[in-house]
């Protein structure tokens, strides 16, 4: 399997180095060259366990690392995660949720930040390399980045992370880990700054080649693969049915381009459903066709707190049947302008994806309702997620919808519903000393950080 980019300019590259360049070199974001159908292998994979269901699914697009070493890789990657079937499926009233919150830092990154840290480790050892990982996280990308990479050889990390905007266990998780290969950075500005930030650091090349840069942002396509398998994993824990809908919160396009692919391979997925709070970019998009950046709102789901969703390009670039050109201009009229559009329901856009936008009332309430009709607490993300899945929801069809987060990690929304949810692992962290860089936002001095 070979990999290109977005953009047309980077063509059939390995998926080791694909592993490594994370952005592509031309700006672009790397996808394989072709999407492995599997709708005839469905039933052969309904005993396996989670780890040889991602091996199937993953040797399908690396076919440059040892099958015996990618085994190994994936088995040390869910070891850390703390129930038998890594992402379980818990049944609430007719809703299917998707607990993917079992792994070291209690959030969905766990899931694909395990496996690449690993993934990563393994390149590195075998070509004698070293790399700087540079991110930028609306809070659990970058713990569970960090909780990848911790102590590694030949790795440092640097993330970057929204001053005041992340919950306080999220920046917790990350300040608290003082390996001297870990970095944090609070950046005074919004998540979009600091992804725009790290655009920029990586699309100075040669810097990026000086100091071998590398992401573990979901621009990395590595995120992608590994989020892929619990949609599988998933249908199976459902049951197998002729049919089913996911309902995705986010604000990066990430998850949900990760469950696009799965129904490309083949899973029976009838609706894609796109969960948005207050900024509600992709909102807006899928229901005129208008991509427009607004100002951030912050909510009280900030890990969704995003105007530009960058894996949103990965989408297009299908959608535009792979015309790099066309795509490049309506990247090129975005970022130009703040707003690029495109006709809806055309042969290129059709309406399998749906999307809808909660605001912070009726999430705080949504959680409230759970918690009083189901004895059950979500985080923040997951009540968006859910009220949007009750919204959608039509008889005859299962709905599958994801919890993104272990509740305890957002305290401070579940006080403003008179709720408390505590977990070991967070009440560990109390008191540890902890260490970050406060920095403006400035392209130039991440540079000099990364330098010196």
């Amino acid at each position: 399997m070979k990999y290109e980019s977005t953009r047309g300019s980077v063509k059939g590259i390995s998926f080791k180095d694909a592993v490594i360049m994370g952005l592509a070199s031309d700006g672009g974001l790397l996808l394989p060259e072709t999407i492995p159908f599997v709708g005839g292998k469905l039933a052969d994979w309904e005993s396996l366990s989670y780890q040889s269901l991602a091996f199937e699914i993953m040797s399908l697009y690396i076919d440059d690392i040892d099958s015996e070493a990618l085994k190994e890789i994936i088995t040390r990657s869910y070891a850390t995660f703390d129930h038998k079937a890594v992402t379980p499926l818990r049944r609430l009233e007719d809703i299917h949720l998707l607990e993917l919150f079992h792994g070291p830092t209690l959030a969905f990154k766990d899931v694909a930040l395990q496996f690449l840290g690993n993934v990563l480790e393994h390149i590195l050892k075998e070509r004698g390399t070293t790399v700087n990982i540079l991110g930028a996280t609306s809070g659990d990308t970058g713990s569970a980045a960090i909780a990848g990479i911790r102590g590694k050889d030949n790795i440092n990390i640097y993330i970057m992370f929204p001053e005041g905007k992340t919950s306080p266990a999220q920046e917790l998780q990350m300040t608290s880990i003082l390996d001297d290969n870990v970095h944090n950075i609070a950046i005074e500005g919004s998540f979009d700054d600091c992804q725009q930030l790290m655009k920029a650091v990586f699309s100075d090349l040669e810097f990026k080649e000086k100091y071998n840069l590398a992401a573990v942002n979901s621009v990395n396509w590595t995120r992608v693969l590994a989020q892929i398998v619990y949609y599988f994993s998933a249908y199976y824990q459902m049951g197998s049915p002729d049919k089913f809908d996911v309902c995705v919160p986010t604000g990066n396009f990430g998850n949900v381009f990760s469950a696009y692919i799965a129904k490309k391979m083949g899973l029976p997925i009838r609706r894609l459903i796109i969960a948005t709070n207050e900024n509600d970019i992709l909102t807006q998009f899928f229901n005129t066709g208008v991509y427009q950046r607004g100002d951030v709102n912050f909510t009280h789901s900030p890990a969704m707190d995003i105007q530009v969703a960058s894996n949103f390009e990965r989408y297009l670039y299908y959608k535009y049947d792979k015309d790099s050109e066309k795509l490049s201009e309506f990247i090129d009229q975005f970022l130009q302008t703040g707003k690029a559009e495109i006709e809806l329901n055309t042969k290129q856009f059709d309406d399998s994806i749906v999307a809808a936008s909660v605001s912070n009332k009726e999430t705080i309430e949504t959680i409230r309702r759970i918690k009083k009709d189901l004895d059950y607490v979500v985080d923040p993300h997951t009540a968006v997620g859910l009220c949007i899945a009750n919204r959608k929801k039509e008889p005859g069809i299962p709905m599958l919808s994801l919890s993104t987060a272990h509740p305890a990690k957002f305290d401070d929304v579940l006080a403003l519903a008179d709720i408390e949810a505590t977990h070991p692992t967070l009440e560990a962290l109390k008191g540890l000393p902890t260490r970050k860089q406060v920095m403006a936002t400035d392209v130039d001095g991440i540079k000099s950080l990364i330098e010196s």
